[in-house]
């Protein structure tokens, strides 16, 4: 009995010793984990994009780039909060659609992803949110905020703090701890994750009519975070579910043709 007690007391210790050191590995490499900021920037000439233009906004300690080009006449400005990964030049043909249809766009590349140098954090990426959505609204024009995935954080983050015409959440998280926590069930992460973005809490504060997208055969995000974020929102207009569509399938399955009478009921006096 002593020998299968010590044997029972050594697995648990090495047990512990082993959870101690995923859960060490985790928090010490958890950007690298959780954002995939690696991929080639398409150059501006090589799009669609004749009348669009470059441009550079000091942000926080460094520089976000980007792309901008006005709306025609009497048309918004869609602000675009780019997903998790690569450069915000890889969905080209999207901005070359709103552009078709008389809207203006600026979308950049947060600080650390491939366009604009930097540290990746949840707190640079809220001030490089902020900083587009603020010049954006120099410009003139109405604004529509559209944030897709990792996107849909600072896109809610900033429709709680600026006033826009509308915001469009493409297939969101409820918060980016939420999924950890739903990937990882046995690690504590709502303990150590640094960047949680909490759409939760901040959707709470957004004012603008909300739209919601989400795939039921997403299984990077799944859909209820996008269902529960939209039970969340105090004005929402529209919750845009399509059966068997995954992470990366809405702009095929349609998803600006949900959004343009979104955007035109949103512009209505």
């Amino acid at each position: 009995m002593k020998l299968l007690r010590r044997i029972v007391v050594i697995a648990a210790i090495v047990l512990v010793a082993l959870y101690a050191a995923i859960v060490g590995y985790m928090f010490f490499n958890q950007r690298a984990l959780q954002y995939d900021a690696e991929g080639p920037i398409t150059p501006l000439a090589e799009t669609a994009l004749t009348q669009a233009r470059a441009i550079a906004l000091p942000s926080g300690d460094g520089t976000i780039n980007g792309w901008y080009q006005p709306p025609r006449p009497g048309m918004p400005i869609i602000v675009y909060y780019k997903g998790n990964s690569g450069s915000f030049s890889r969905e080209h043909e999207r901005y070359a659609r709103f552009v078709a249809d008389g809207y203006g766009f600026i979308a950049f590349d947060y600080r650390g992803f491939p366009a604009s140098p930097g540290a990746i954090s949840e707190d640079n990426i809220l001030t490089d949110a902020l900083t587009a959505f603020d010049w954006a609204a120099e410009q003139g024009a109405p604004l529509l905020i559209w944030g897709r995935s990792l996107g849909s954080g600072p896109a809610t983050y900033v429709a709680s703090q600026r006033d826009a015409a509308a915001l469009l959440l493409e297939t969101p998280f409820l918060s980016a701890v939420t999924v950890a926590g739903e990937r990882y069930p046995v690690l504590p992460v709502s303990l150590v994750m640094q960047d949680q973005f909490r759409n939760d809490q901040w959707i709470a504060e957004v004012s603008e009519p909300v739209l919601v997208a989400h795939g039921t055969a997403d299984t990077t995000i799944g859909v209820s975070n996008g269902e529960r974020l939209y039970a969340l929102a105090p004005n929402p207009v529209d919750l845009w579910i399509v059966p068997g569509a995954g992470h990366s399938d809405l702009w095929d399955a349609g998803i600006w043709a949900e959004a343009r009478p979104f955007f035109e009921q949103a512009m209505t006096p």
